[in-house]
C-alpha cells in the first residue's frame, strides 16, 4: 500500500481491481464452456430425442391396445 494515498482510495482501487479480474475471469471461463458445449450437446441431444419419442409413442400405442 502506499502512504501517500489516504486508505479509503487505495481500498477503492483495491476493490476495483479485484472486479475487473473477476470479470475478466468469468468471461473467459464462459467462453470456454461454451466452446466445449457446443461441441458436445448437438451431437449428443440429436441421438437421444428422437429415440425417447419413439418409445413414448410405442408405450402409448401398447397401452391403447389394452
Amino acid at each position: 500500500m502506499d502512504d501517500e494515498k489516504p486508505v479509503l482510495e487505495q481500498m477503492t482501487d483495491m476493490v476495483a481491481d479485484a472486479a475487473h479480474t473477476t470479470k475478466v475471469a468469468a468471461k473467459k471461463a464462459v467462453k470456454k464452456v461454451k466452446k466445449v458445449a457446443k461441441k458436445i450437446m448437438p451431437k449428443k441431444a440429436a441421438k437421444k430425442s428422437p429415440k425417447k419419442k419413439a418409445k413414448k409413442a410405442t408405450k402409448k400405442k401398447k397401452k391403447s391396445r389394452r
